[in-house]
């Protein structure tokens, strides 16, 4: 018998377990449109009319700090004595990240001044900090502390205006590992080397900081932990037995006795590092015949190589070619940049009174190059620099290894303009590592760009923006929630 369909009871639409399953989607969906509503709402609130976005989030150190951290074996405590919010921050903590990662001896903590003021007081009463500094990295090996400050850390480019019309600017290139790598090298070393600058015979200051001057030069050589000092040769001044390298750059004229002196120091085995101004392939300076010794030909005359001209008069050149050698290995696919270049290259035979040595020509102009006053001369190509090495002197090996030179035609091109153009001061960087035996340094450590995009508003823009953040995406969740939830009931 059937049962009459009007005397039955209806059945329930939805069963218990559905109506919890759509109670629980309704308060799912809920809190997510509650969630993008908080979102667009800090999202507005914190929005500006510029920003920035920056990809880099692991920075590849360089084969150079690579090879100085397998060494170092003291215990460095690294704080990073800075605002979080500033725009290098990140970097700061991610290369050190990375210093951490291949040598766990580096401990990092990070300290913010603006947000932790009690953990910032001690810090500021262990390093006795005056009570206005603020973003400095400390580098702290057993009390021996080098501080590297903020605004060394980075390049920065005017990119704009603020909206009160104040000029804006932003970082471009970042130098952190650099300067953290010589701080490195600062407190984990027992004491610098020490390097003269000869003085008085017409060669450049060291302190001048115009476009011919090498203060520059002298800041790069402290930078690698290089102590620095004018030296003159005048009257009985001796080049000092704790000298660890001479630099000659430009000199004009030396004394018989100078020469007498600089010779004799480097028959002991000592370290020069020698250039030449351009004026003096006419006017010889001396050195010149203590380098014959040596091996090395400073020729008197000047060089230009009009296809790599670096200027309208082409009086500076693009040096592009390179031989085999620690000096120059790593500047491969770059350029120096020189000025009148004197040829500087390996004499035929080398003076009988020294023991063998080794001249290595390091770069040379192109095929196409000419001399200034032999015009006679066809074109070809000229070694502009060279390097010397003796590992012994009249059978005696020195404590340092022996005599090393590097000789370069042109004195200005490490002048505090010109050093900073093409790899010069990478070639400063890595003449001076190999004067002093210090291989893992000689490959060199770049400027590391700051890669960023900037997205520009109006007013009119940015409340568009905000409108459709706060009101648009929102209201439009909910529709789409509405839609679904209506389509479920059919």
């Amino acid at each position: 018998m059937t049962q009459d369909p009007k005397t039955s009871s209806p059945s329930p639409s939805f069963s218990p377990a559905r109506r919890w399953k759509i109670g629980l989607d309704t308060l799912l969906r809920a809190l997510l449109v509650l969630a993008v509503v908080a979102m667009a709402n800090y999202l507005g609130l914190i929005f500006s009319r510029q920003f920035y976005l920056s990809p880099q989030t692991r920075i590849q150190l360089s084969p150079r700090t690579v090879g100085f951290l397998k060494t170092l074996t003291n215990q460095v405590d690294v704080t990073v004595y800075y605002e979080k919010s500033d725009r290098i921050y990140p970097m700061i903590m991610a290369l050190l990240s990375e210093y951490h990662r291949l040598d766990p001896h580096i401990n990092v903590q990070a300290v913010d001044y603006v947000n932790n003021p009690g953990v910032a007081a001690q810090i500021k009463d262990k390093y006795k900090l005056m009570a206005s500094v603020k973003n400095l990295v400390i580098f702290d090996s057993h009390g021996k502390i080098k501080v590297a400050p903020g605004e060394s850390l980075a390049q920065y480019d005017m990119v704009g205006k603020t909206k009160d019309n104040k000029l804006e600017f932003a970082p471009v290139a970042f130098n952190g590992e650099r300067m953290f790598t010589s701080m490195l090298i600062a407190v984990t070393r027992s004491k610098p080397f020490k390097a003269y600058f000869l003085q008085g015979d017409g060669e450049p200051s060291l302190e001048d900081k115009g476009s011919s001057g090498y203060s520059t030069f002298a800041n790069y050589l402290r930078e690698d932990f290089v102590d620095i000092e004018p030296l003159t040769l005048r009257g009985d001044n001796n080049i000092p037995t704790d000298s660890d390298l001479v630099v000659i750059a430009a000199p004009r004229s030396f004394s018989d006795l100078e020469l007498t002196k600089i010779d004799h120091y480097l028959q002991q085995g000592g370290r020069l590092f020698a250039l030449f101004y351009p004026g003096s392939s006419v006017n010889p300076t001396g050195l010149e015949d203590v380098l014959a010794h040596w091996g090395v030909l400073v020729e008197p005359d000047n060089v230009k190589d009009p296809p790599n001209a670096a200027n309208n008069d082409g009086t500076a050149i693009d040096v592009l070619n390179f031989n085999q050698h620690p000096v120059v290995n790593a500047l491969a696919g770059s350029a120096l940049v020189l000025v009148e270049p004197r040829p500087v290259g390996r004499m035929n035979a080398a003076n009988s009174t020294t023991d063998p040595l080794t001249v290595t020509e390091l770069a040379s102009s192109s095929e196409q190059s000419i001399l200034y006053n032999r015009r006679g001369i066809l074109p070809r190509a000229f070694p502009l620099m060279a390097a010397v090495e003796q590992s012994s002197t009249k059978g005696i090996a020195p404590a340092n290894g022996g005599t090393r030179m590097v000789v370069v035609g042109d004195s200005m091109f490490l002048a505090n303009g010109p050093i900073k153009a093409g790899a010069n001061g990478d070639f400063a960087g890595y003449a001076v590592n190999w004067l002093l035996d210090r291989p893992t340094l000689l490959t060199g450590i770049g400027q590391q760009p700051v890669a960023a995009w900037r997205l520009n508003m109006t007013q009119t823009q940015m409340r568009n923006v905000r409108w459709i953040l706060i009101g648009a995406l929102p209201a439009t969740v909910l529709v789409f929630g509405w839609l679904v939830s209506l389509r479920r009931r059919k």
